[in-house]
């Protein structure tokens, strides 16, 4: 028995130590973060779809009803808008003038010089009664985009997979809103929420053939914090999570499904987050004016804004459509 003790030790031990999500890894970030500041005001009815171009040093984000792409420089913090014909559910850079976007009717790319679009996938042209939501690029370049029912009552959209030549694949079906969704360092886990849920789930990610597997939930969100929207993951594999209806970003470890934090934020819908700046040390937050009785609105006047905190973790660098990073 006393040998068998001494085996379980060392094994949790160093399963601890191998985690890059265990306890004892992770920053304190309420120690270290900073007040959440105005970044850019604006009124976007449904700001989303935050991501950050490491290469040209901007932020992408949509307005979703609004059918704009937004590109925003903080250094000069000018926000060019490139007007689309649909509603826009995403966006993810591809190179350092085109971005893969979903519409209404299917997955396009947007040129950024000269605002020009063109489709590569016509998936869900068909489906009157959904339109696209949030989607972001795996490790091997493909894009991964979900839809969601427009009265948001029934589980009729699904999620798929967009290669790089147009090439579109149903990968998980019975969604309602279809929502954040990240990587793990190691491109190994892929995190993915339905908001309604209120869940984070993780899946096993295959690297070889971009397919995930083995299916389980690892956060539980409570529904007084409000409804998981967009996500991001820091540097430690930890996650991060706009509250919708629930007026902050909040932090959580998907090993032990513990919110570790959370930052208020002066708008009652936060939609998304994404690291950016030259260090990767600035979270970048969207947030919505739709969704907002009277008193909220006066209650939140900057609602639709982008805002900034320095949460006190770095991001990583997040994966372009068309680029293996693997």
């Amino acid at each position: 028995m006393r040998h068998f003790s001494i085996l379980v030790i060392l094994a949790i031990t160093f399963s601890c130590a191998d985690n890059p999500a265990s306890e004892k890894n992770i920053t304190d970030t309420k120690s270290l973060r900073t007040d959440v500041q105005l970044e850019f005001k604006t009124r976007a009815l449904l700001g989303e779809g935050a991501i950050w171009n490491y290469k040209t040093q901007e932020l992408y984000w949509v307005d979703i009803l609004g059918k704009r792409l937004n590109v925003y420089n903080p250094k000069n913090k000018s926000n060019r808008i490139f007007p689309v014909p649909y509603r826009i559910g995403t966006v993810v850079p591809q190179t350092d003038t085109t971005a893969v976007i979903g519409l209404d009717n299917g997955i396009y790319i947007l040129n950024t010089g000269h605002g020009g679009i063109r489709q590569i996938s016509n998936v869900e042209e068909e489906i009157l009664t959904n339109r696209f939501n949030d989607g972001k690029c795996d490790p091997n370049g493909n894009l991964w985009i979900g839809s969601m029912h427009l009265e948001e009552t029934e589980a009729a959209a699904s999620l798929y997979k967009v290669a790089p030549n147009g090439e579109t694949t149903k990968m998980l079906d019975n969604i309602t809103i279809s929502n954040g969704i990240v990587w793990s360092g190691d491109g190994r886990t892929m995190y993915y929420i339905d908001t309604p849920t209120s869940q984070i789930k993780a899946f096993d990610f295959n690297l070889k053939n971009s397919t995930i597997s083995n299916e389980r939930v690892v956060v539980e969100v409570d529904p007084a914090d409000g409804y998981p929207d967009g996500m991001a993951i820091d540097a430690e594999d930890v996650l991060w999570v706009g509250l919708w209806n629930g007026n902050a970003v909040a932090r959580y470890n998907p090993n032990t499904g513990k919110m570790l934090d959370k930052i208020e934020v002066p708008a009652h819908n936060v939609t998304a987050c994404a690291f950016g700046g030259e260090n990767l040390d600035i979270l970048y937050i969207t947030t919505a004016l739709i969704d907002m009785s009277e008193d909220e609105v006066a209650q939140y006047p900057l609602a639709g804004s982008i805002f900034s905190v320095k949460p006190g973790v770095k991001g990583v660098e997040s994966d372009f459509f068309g680029i293996s990073n693997k």
